[in-house]
């Protein structure tokens, strides 16, 4: 898609999270196995939920602007999940691999922070209220997931430290 217009690049960024959403379905399940500390399960799976959400929020807005979600993968968010699978594919300590899929997690979560962030941007300066709405929803569970993961990582840390 060429970029001519705020509205080109607000479609952009939404069809770059489409993907990522989609993405994060797949990989939370995975993390949320991998997990040895229960709180960390737990917050694995709870945001799965809230991604399934999220989906649905972004194919809402996409209904509203009369687009079609498909058609984007979102390479960084790729980058980011495979970086973070490659961790732990050689195990180690349980503590020290739960630390580091909260880095792992956290860095998915400040992505979506920033293109969350912008693209609400884009759609408040288009006027496009509805969408503002919808993806300021998401960005605060977003930022809510992140500081749970500060929350759990402070004991984790210190397992992981201990290990």
């Amino acid at each position: 898609m060429k970029l001519e217009g705020l509205k080109e690049l607000l479609l952009d960024e939404l069809h770059d999270l489409h993907s990522a959403e989609q993405q994060i379905t797949r990989a939370l399940p995975k993390m949320a196995k991998t997990a040895s500390s229960e709180n960390l399960k737990e917050a694995f799976n709870s945001h799965l939920k809230e991604t399934e959400n999220q989906l649905q929020r972004l194919e809402k807005i996409f209904k509203h602007l009369k687009e079609n979600p498909k058609g984007k993968t979102c390479e960084g968010m790729k980058g980011l999940l495979k970086e973070g699978e490659e961790r732990f594919k050689e195990g180690g300590e349980p503590e020290v691999l739960d630390a580091g899929l909260i880095s792992a997690a956290q860095r998915v979560e400040h992505y979506e922070i920033a293109a969350y962030g912008s693209a609400r941007t884009f759609a408040e300066l288009l006027g496009e209220d509805q969408v503002v709405r919808l993806l300021e929803e998401t960005l605060k569970e977003e930022k809510a997931a992140d500081e749970k993961l500060t929350k759990i990582a402070m004991r984790v840390n210190k397992q992981a430290k201990a290990a």
